[in-house]
C-alpha cells in the first residue's frame, strides 16, 4: 500500500482491538490483491437504539489503481452485527468481492454481451 492505511471512529470510543482486526484485514486484502493503494476504515453506531440493539456501520474505502472502491455496510436489521468484529467481517468480505470484480475488469474477464443480430434480406424474395 502507497499510503498507510487509516481507521477512524465516528462518534464512538476507539478501541485498539478494533483497529487492529481492521489493519489485519486490510493486511489480507493487500496479499490477495497488490493494486491497492489506500486504505480508509470509518467504524461508527449511527442508531444507538437501546431496546433495539446497537448495530455497527462500517465503511470501507479503498483507491485501487483504475477507480477506487467504495463499501457502505448499513446493518439495519442483521442483528449479529451488534458485535463490531462480524460487522468488519462482513464488510471486508464484501469489499474483496467488488476487488475482485474491478480485478476481472482490468484484465478484461468481464463477459462481453452479444450484439444485436443484423441480416440482410435479398430484394428478390420480396412480393
Amino acid at each position: 500500500m502507497q499510503t498507510q492505511p487509516q481507521v477512524s471512529f465516528d462518534d464512538v470510543p476507539v478501541d485498539s482491538a478494533v483497529r487492529d482486526a481492521a489493519i489485519d484485514e486490510m493486511a489480507e486484502l493487500e496479499r490477495f490483491c497488490g493494486r491497492i493503494t489506500g486504505c480508509h476504515v470509518v467504524v461508527a453506531q449511527p442508531h444507538r437504539h437501546h431496546r433495539e440493539g446497537r448495530l455497527w456501520s462500517i465503511r470501507v474505502d479503498l483507491a485501487v489503481t483504475g477507480g477506487e472502491i467504495v463499501v457502505n455496510r448499513h446493518h439495519h436489521r442483521d442483528q449479529a452485527h451488534e458485535d463490531v468484529f462480524v460487522a468488519l467481517r462482513d464488510a471486508f468480505a464484501a469489499a474483496r468481492r467488488r476487488l475482485e470484480d474491478h480485478a476481472r475488469r482490468l484484465r478484461g474477464e468481464v463477459k462481453a454481451h452479444a450484439g444485436r443480430r443484423r441480416g440482410v434480406v435479398p430484394r428478390e424474395s420480396l412480393p
